[in-house]
């Protein structure tokens, strides 16, 4: 975030101005503890929170603390200079539970459960709340019960948490609609505004960077070329998301025969692990949406491989961490969530129910079953909180209830080349 407008004079729109002249009253003069900032793709509202708590005199990462619902989208913040984390690391602590009977032995399974904090840094005089529509109503609450003022911002056309709700960006304090100077004439934001409204998008060339084609005519050298040109593919469906990965491991040389991921290969994290952490302060964690790129994968027992994975968001390889096997190799999971595998003394690798390899080996150390998928294609869902600069977008937001939304959020993910395939 150094290109603020106090670091570089950028006059603010009159939008941005009024929303941060109410901000600042809101934070000196008000007591109501919640300040919601809506604002669309192009409208410079991230941009306008780092200089807003700067004009409020706060420190970014002391007296005012920036999160996000995940991992992902805290990166963005962090290639920009701001210091974020994770809304989970900072309310949250996580308990490992294991039931036993009266003499000790486990009558259970072990499983992983969120609890929220008694209390958070006393230094703390507001947190500010990226991508806002990601994070649902419960969790909201939990934030809430701290007492600390809460400004939260987010885009209401983006699409709702999965598996939840969220309302409070249907109640805005300040909405910026306006595009900044510096985006207008930007072709991706008109095509992102258009799906937004509801407008049709004719097929045809937009500036020189952003196009929409027929899926009929993507075909050749020039779908193979550009697929692996790409920085991220957006599918709507599963079915299409696999045929795209499936097509794109061969355009990068890899066999067919090769069904586990190869050294290099583009992977994403689809299960949370809350116990594995990312970067040198630890606040990001192994969970659903991190993407990244893996090596040394090594074949295991019982449905097992592990691998060094090395996140797209922070610095640092993970190694060693094993995996499940079984989506790669037969279409399905092998475990189920929170089983864990064993790292053996001889360079084994079992599942924790292996009760031969552990009366044979003396186990080095255990950790919680990871899953992954191919990433060179994802679904909406999973993308949403990043950004790339160069996507291409197969549309299938015919396939969804909120079609609109589905769009526009798969288009606002690209900086700066888009191609809509339809």
């Amino acid at each position: 975030m150094e290109s603020s407008a106090l670091q570089k004079n950028i006059v603010l729109t009159s939008e941005q101005e009024d929303a941060a002249q109410l901000i600042e009253e809101w934070f000196f003069h008000l007591s109501n503890r919640i300040f919601v900032l809506c604002g669309y793709a192009g409208t410079g509202k991230t941009y306008l929170l780092d200089y807003v708590v700067k004009r409020l005199g706060l420190a970014a990462g002391k007296s005012a603390v920036f999160v996000t619902p995940t991992g992902k989208a805290a990166s963005v913040l962090l290639r920009n200079g701001t210091p974020a984390g994770t809304l989970h690391s900072l309310i949250y602590t996580r308990e490992e539970e294991i039931e036993v009977d009266e003499n000790g032995e486990v009558i259970s399974e072990r499983f992983l459960r969120f609890v929220r904090k008694d209390k958070i840094s006393e230094e703390i005089q507001l947190i500010v709340v990226d991508e806002t529509s990601m994070i649902s109503d419960e969790t909201l609450k939990d934030l809430l019960s701290f007492g600390v003022k809460c400004l939260f911002c987010g885009d209401p056309a983006q699409l709702p948490p999965v598996g939840g709700t969220n309302t409070l960006l249907s109640y805005p304090c300040a909405t910026l609609t306006q595009i900044v100077r510096q985006e207008e004439g930007n072709p991706i934001l008109r095509l992102a505004e258009a799906a937004r409204t509801g407008r049709a998008i004719p097929y045809g060339e937009y500036g020189e960077a952003c196009a929409v084609i027929p899926r009929r005519s993507f075909c050749g050298e020039r779908r193979g070329r550009l697929l692996l040109e790409a920085d991220q593919v957006i599918a709507g469906t599963n079915r299409t998301r696999a045929m795209l990965n499936r097509e794109m491991r061969e355009l990068s040389g890899i066999p067919r025969e090769a069904l586990l991921p190869v050294d290099g290969e583009k992977l994403v994290c689809t299960l949370n692990n809350w116990e594995k952490t990312l970067g040198e302060r630890g606040d990001l964690h192994l969970v659903n949406g991190i993407a990244g790129t893996c090596y040394h994968i090594r074949e295991g027992e019982d449905g097992l491989a592990s691998l060094d994975f090395l996140p797209d968001v922070c610095g640092g390889r993970c190694a060693e961490l094993p995996f499940d096997a079984g989506v790669f190799v037969r279409g399905e999971y092998f475990h189920r969530y929170a089983e864990r595998a064993c790292f053996m003394e001889g360079g084994k690798l079992v599942h924790e129910n292996n009760f031969d390899a552990l009366r044979r080996f003396k186990v080095r150390r255990e950790e919680m079953i990871n899953r992954f998928e191919f990433a060179y294609a994802v679904t909406c869902h999973k993308a949403q909180g990043s950004e790339y600069d160069f996507v291409i977008v197969f549309d299938e937001s015919r396939c969804f209830d909120d079609g609109k939304s589905w769009l526009y959020t798969a288009i606002s993910r690209a900086r700066k080349r888009l191609l809509i395939v339809r």
